[in-house]
């Protein structure tokens, strides 16, 4: 492989170039790369953007306009590893700000419908816990919530 790694190509309707602005100014070390335009010989009108590089918090990302023949779904999600609960209510009300949606257990779907899942660092510690009683409601505490709340799971992990 590449020393590179991997880049994610997200497929838009039209909207690549304004949803890679919108992710840069979500998350910390972002930055927006070439754009790439039609030219006289296509895919579409000479100028219009048809992909854009962007890095989000240091992950590479193509924007590319599709067209409406693809929509996200759930089947692909990103996890954004949080340190601390004004982290989770960051991205949580920046990516469900604007018309996204807040979902189950930590995840939503920002405003292209791309799936986030918002997890604190200290979740899969307490709900992979050896003890099973404690993972147990924990996991119960998560699967009652749409926005995690880190002290209301770490109370159902110590059992209060």
């Amino acid at each position: 492989m590449a020393t590179q790694g991997f880049t994610t190509c997200l497929w838009f309707d039209g909207t690549a170039e304004e949803a890679a602005h919108y992710y840069v100014s979500v998350f910390k070390n972002s930055s927006i790369g070439r754009i790439g335009r039609s030219n006289e010989a296509g895919p579409g009108p000479a100028g219009s953007v048809v992909t854009v590089e962007f890095t989000a918090d240091g992950h590479r990302f193509l924007a590319l306009n599709g067209g409406p023949q693809f929509t996200f779904n759930e089947a692909i999600s990103f996890q954004i590893h949080c340190a601390d609960q004004q982290e989770v209510d960051h991205y949580w009300t920046k990516l469900t700000d604007d018309g996204g949606e807040p979902g189950p257990c930590g995840w939503l779907k920002d405003k292209y419908g791309v799936s986030w899942q918002v997890v604190p660092d200290e979740l899969v510690d307490m709900i992979t816990d050896p003890d099973q009683e404690k993972a147990a409601r924990t996991t119960r505490a998560m699967l009652s919530m749409g926005k995690l709340d880190i002290a209301a799971l770490k109370r159902a992990h110590a059992g209060e």
